[in-house]
Order: structure tokens, then sequence, then C-alpha cells
């Protein structure tokens, strides 16, 4: 099942946006815009459906109460609107299921959050509206979804198990190479990796090991000298740890542990893993950071050539503002997603015709659309004193 509309009302940065969403989309953009807004709508729906400690209250809740979310230009009106499309093949022209789901503050009294509209359409029937009858006699009812409750998420529990499997992983080196000595709470899911290696241990070894061996064939590509890569924990305490070994001059050089490794070398494995890791919505994030260009440039062929070794293709969507990244000729323009700033919040758009024909002449999108994103004043900055 694909994603392949989204519509957001009063979401942050956008008071009314249409997505169209391909099965690998890249969302481009100037700092600000709202790039990772639009990521944490997924993030937002799946927390909802958590099946320990999630739900609408807090979803919402962790973001800030719902003056957070709901975007600055809204005015007077304080719902906030997501609607998703989903179809069972990218090309279907028509939706398999729709879910609406929009909420408010109840305008008086303690101010509770209420569900002021959900729906669940499958094809052109519509299964589930509300407020029903039930939620007019009893207002409680609407501090909760029906997508979140097992109870009641019979006829469509699998847009909440699709919801409840969106895996978003933005890996921050530095929490990786050093969680022994930054201890602190983690977010929960994870997002920034600090319990990376915990999810690599978790795997069958016969899964870990044909994995490991995928990102060790790119690696040996992209890293100088890189020679091999192997999972071990350690002998005395038990913790996972992964190791690399390099061409050396002393042919007997030990292994280095990931505190080692360069933080390109983590965020490239970071992605690999994530990408050959189920099969369902995948969030990325700048994953460009860290990386030199040569190696950005082939990110998006290394995605398509893992999605074709997969039984089931996942959906991806990627944010990014990188030249490199976007150079490469094999990206899909029906699958970009232009952010762009004006006075009443975010717009989002396609790619237009005249940019088509700049691609068709045989551009990259680095080359015909990403200058279009750039800040209009930006020049100013090799003034300021």
């Amino acid at each position: 099942m694909y994603i392949t509309s989204l519509h957001m009302k009063n979401w942050r940065n956008f008071r009314d946006a249409v997505i169209h969403l391909a099965p690998r989309s890249y969302v481009i953009g100037p700092n600000a815009v709202g790039k990772s807004n639009l990521l944490d709508v997924f993030r937002f729906l799946r927390d909802i459906c958590k099946p320990a400690g999630g739900g609408l209250q807090k979803a919402v809740a962790d973001r800030g109460g719902i003056s957070k979310l709901r975007c600055l230009h809204a005015r007077k009106d304080p719902e906030v609107r997501i609607e998703v499309h989903f179809s069972d093949r990218p090309e279907d022209e028509s939706p398999s299921w729709r879910y609406v789901l929009g909420f408010r503050p109840e305008g008086k009294g303690a101010q509770r959050l209420l569900v002021s509209t959900e729906e669940v359409w499958q094809g052109e029937k519509r299964i589930l509206s509300r407020p029903d009858a039930g939620d007019k006699e009893d207002t409680q009812l609407l501090t909760e979804t029906h997508l979140e409750q097992t109870r009641t998420n019979a006829e469509f529990r699998n847009l909440a198990d699709f919801f409840s499997s969106v895996n978003y992983l933005h890996l921050v080196p530095q929490l990786l190479k050093y969680g022994d000595k930054i201890g602190g709470n983690r977010l929960e899911d994870d997002p920034f990796g600090q319990g990376f290696l915990e999810r690599i241990a978790k795997c069958t070894a016969r899964t870990r090991d044909a994995r490991l061996r995928k990102i060790n064939k790119a690696l040996h590509a992209a890293v100088p000298q890189f020679k091999e890569l192997r999972f071990k924990p350690d002998e005395i305490t038990g913790r996972p740890h992964l190791e690399a070994l390099y061409e050396h001059y002393r042919p007997n050089a030990g292994w280095q542990r990931e505190e080692e490794f360069s933080d390109g070398t983590l965020r490239l494995l970071g992605i690999m893993w994530s990408l050959l890791e189920g099969d369902s919505l995948l969030l990325i994030e700048e994953p460009e950071l860290s990386l030199h260009q040569a190696v950005v440039e082939q990110i998006p062929l290394l995605m398509n050539s893992i999605q074709r070794e997969m039984k089931q293709r996942r959906q991806i969507i990627v944010s990014t503002h990188s030249e490199a990244f976007l150079s490469n000729k094999g990206i899909d323009p029906k699958g970009v997603i232009v952010l762009e700033p004006e006075k009443e919040g975010t717009k989002a758009r396609r790619v237009s015709e005249a940019e088509e024909k700049g691609l068709e002449a045989g551009l990259s999108i680095a080359e015909v659309v990403l200058p279009q994103t750039s800040p209009k004043k930006v020049r100013q900055l090799g003034l300021w004193e």
C-alpha cells in the first residue's frame, strides 16, 4: 500500500497544501520552509497509532500542544486537518482508502482537544464518519480517534498498522559514538539512532549477516581503504558493536569499533540499514550530511538498486537541499515536491512545465529546479558586517 496524496490544512507551515507522492519522493526547498514539518505529519500519525503509549492527545502534547501545531496564518479557523489517500499500486488513478482527521480545541471550559472530523473511505464507500450520534451524547469520546482504538478500528486496521510501522531515522553520529559518555534518556522511537546498534542486534543472525554483506560492498566502494565490516558483541558486557577493518601498511592491525568510524561512514551505514529494514514507509532527512558529494550523488541510484532486490518495494520520502544529490539524472521529476515560502504560509508544488522542458533537454533537478528555491536575498550574506 502506498500513500499517493496528502492534504494538510493549518499544519505548522502549511495553511492549505495538497501534495502528490510517488514511490520515491524528494522534498526540496530553502531553510525553514517546512521540509521537516512535512515529514512530521507521518510521524504524527504513527504516534497516534502506537500500540503502547500512543494516541491523539499524547501525539499533540509531545509536539507542544495544538498552539505549536496550528499554522500561524490560520487566523479564525482553529482546526488542524490531515487527509491521506492510499492506493494498492502507485499507478492507480483512484484511491483505495482515504483517511481524514481534523482536531481543534473545544473553545470553552478546559479547552479540551477534540476530534472535529474523522472519516474513513474504502473506495467510494464511507465506513466511518465522526462526530456521530454517540459522540454528540458524550463529547469525552471525541478526545480519542477511532484509528487509535483496536475496539473501533477493526474495519480499517490496515491503516492503523500502516501508520504505526512508519520508519524515521536521522542518525546523529555523535550520539552513537559517545552514547555511553553522553547518557541521558532516548526519545521514543529513537529518531536519532542512539539505539541503532541494538536494532541490529535484535535481527536474526542470518538476516543481519545478509544485510551487512550488502552494506559491506557499498562501503568498500564509498570509503577509501575500507576492507570489511562485522557485528561483534562485547565479550564482557555483551553490548553490541560494529567493527571495521581497513587496508593498512600493518597487515595485522586491529579492528576499529563504531566510535572510531567517520561520521560519513556511520551516516551511510544507517541509511543503508534503514533501506534494507522492512517494507513500511521510510522517511529520510538530509541524507547528504557528512558525506562526500561524489557519494551523495549516487544515493538515489543506491535506493533504486536496493529496492529492486526487495520482495515488497517500500515507499521512501527524502528531504534534501543537496546539489550533489539532486544532480543525479535518475531522479524521477514526478516525485519531486518543491516547497516555497509565501506570505500566507508554505506552498507545495510539482515541477512546472517550464522546468520539465529543461529536464527533457538533459538537465538535472539540481540545475533546473533547485535554483528556484534559493532565498531571494541570499547574496546579501556576503555583504554582512
